[in-house]
């Protein structure tokens, strides 16, 4: 189908089994570009048939991720479960035009004939052996208040619809072809009356007409099945694009090991959505060496063809990088809006006794800094908060920094004499002054000082440290540091 000549229309359908994980945020995202790009339709439908693993809490997590991300629907949703009845009525019509047929084995039938759960000593699946059709065939009636499934007849002869199974040019990976053995008659309705998740999928795209479909690697094997169905009803076949999968370090599909999945821990662990798109667009679509894009940028160079037929590896440090590019860009006062409606923490409450003017300051320090909004609040925290300082890693400090006990403590015990002006130059230039008088140098101190003063020995200069903490509190911390280490 020509995306010149008619609408566009794709779309996402998630189960609302577990929380939106970051593959599928992918797929939604590059069908929402690939519609938005062509000025096309963007749908969402949910697909909610396994009754016992979908909740409407997972409903609302999905939606709420897209909400988090931007990402917009053209229509309403659809539920896949308001559409049971169709399905079924769907389902006898193929049955009674001949393309399906009821079946009536047991699961104990299918062991006995077919080997235990249907699979040979091999461990290979064994294909359905047609007991059911033959019997029909040979005009055997079976009592009708049996249970049955509802198998759809694939195509033995080599027809239009074998052939348009069998081979099929994919918009990503170009020609596809599947065997025809590797196929038995697949049940398109369960005995419970629940359709199955190939043919609820072509059912309900026919009936959204969508004109594409952008998904997961993953879904290649259901296309042969899915283009037999799409014919045998007579509908238009959509055309197909498989995304290869996102990787992780060892080159298998990304798990919950290599990195969140979930959509809702990034935005939890202070990841900008702008930034997670960015990064996900960028695994596996390219446009020239380009890494940084706007949204619009992204709907104007966005082509299925610069998808490369290859899974990409998942880099937490790229998505790092690239997060702190895109915090770079906001203001403190916008970094503060966004911990609290992406975190639910009220830095305001958090840090009490700071005016808004000291709270972006110390934002304002640490901004070349963070990686994620998560950092931000680790960071004012070391200034806000008593350091818990650990007696081996002053051991450790000490020895790095040559000094004695006593060398340190007579410093420090000079260091808190001070009474000039509260500015970070002022106090730089008290410490330096310091160092002269106690025979020493900024680069023996530099570290115990400010692991003495926020528990860390990487941080912020030491007289941004005193500035941000105070004077009185700093050198409540020194004498606390000497109190308890010596």
């Amino acid at each position: 189908m020509s995306t010149q000549n008619s609408q566009v229309r794709v779309r996402f359908a998630p189960s609302p089994t577990g929380n939106l994980h970051i593959g599928g945020l992918r797929s939604a995202l590059f069908n929402w570009l690939f519609a938005r790009h062509f000025k096309g339709v963007f749908l969402l439908r949910i697909e909610d048939t396994d009754q016992d693993r979908s909740t409407q809490e997972y409903t609302q997590a999905i939606l709420d991720g897209f909400s988090w991300t931007g990402i917009t629907f053209d229509e309403p949703i659809l539920i896949q479960s308001t559409r049971k009845k169709v399905h079924q009525q769907l389902a006898q019509e193929l049955v009674a035009s001949g393309k399906a047929y009821k079946c009536y084995c047991t699961p104990q039938d299918l062991d006995d004939r077919l080997g235990s759960n249907a699979q040979g000593s091999d461990g290979e699946y064994r294909l359905y052996d047609r007991h059911c059709l033959h019997r029909h065939e040979a005009g055997i009636t079976e009592d009708s208040s049996k249970p049955y499934v509802i198998r759809f007849k694939v195509p033995d002869h080599d027809t239009r619809e074998l052939n348009m199974g069998l081979h099929f040019n994919d918009i990503i990976r170009d020609e596809v072809t599947f065997i025809r053995e590797q196929f038995d008659d697949f049940i398109i309705l369960r005995s419970d009356g629940l359709p199955m998740y190939n043919f609820a999928v072509v059912a309900d795209d026919a009936y959204m007409s969508i004109t594409h479909i952008i998904r997961g690697e993953d879904h290649l094997v259901n296309t042969p099945k899915q283009i037999w169905l799409y014919r045998a009803c007579g509908w238009s076949v959509p055309l197909f694009g498989h995304v290869p999968l996102i990787l992780g370090p060892t080159g298998q599909k990304l798990s919950k090991r290599d990195a969140a999945t979930s959509v809702v821990d990034y935005k939890k662990n202070g990841f900008l959505p702008e930034a997670l798109c960015n990064y996900l667009v960028r695994l596996g679509w390219s446009h020239g060496d380009q890494e940084i894009f706007s949204r619009e940028e992204m709907i104007e160079h966005f082509s299925l063809k610069a998808i490369g037929k290859k899974g990409s590896m998942f880099d937490m440090t790229k998505l790092l990088w690239l997060n702190s590019v895109y915090i770079k860009r906001l203001t403190p006062a916008q970094i503060i809006e966004r911990i609290f409606a992406d975190m639910n923490v009220n830095l305001s409450q958090r840090y009490s006794t700071w005016s808004i003017d000291v709270l972006q300051k110390g934002i304002a320090l640490f901004i070349d800094r963070v990686h994620t909004l998560k950092d931000f609040i680790e960071e004012l925290d070391t200034l806000y908060q008593q350091p818990q300082l650990d007696q081996h890693t002053v051991e450790q400090l000490m020895t790095a920094s040559g000094l004695t006990q006593q060398q340190l403590v007579a410093f420090l015990n000079d260091f808190v004499t001070y009474s000039g002006e509260h500015t970070k130059e002022s106090y730089m230039q008290h410490v330096k002054q310091t160092c002269n008088t106690h025979v020493t140098t900024l680069k023996a101190v530099a570290h115990l000082l400010r692991y003495a003063l926020v528990g860390k020995t990487e941080s912020i200069g030491i007289g941004d440290c005193i500035v941000m903490i105070g004077w009185n509190e700093s050198c409540n911390r020194l004498k606390k540091f000497i109190g308890k280490n010596f």
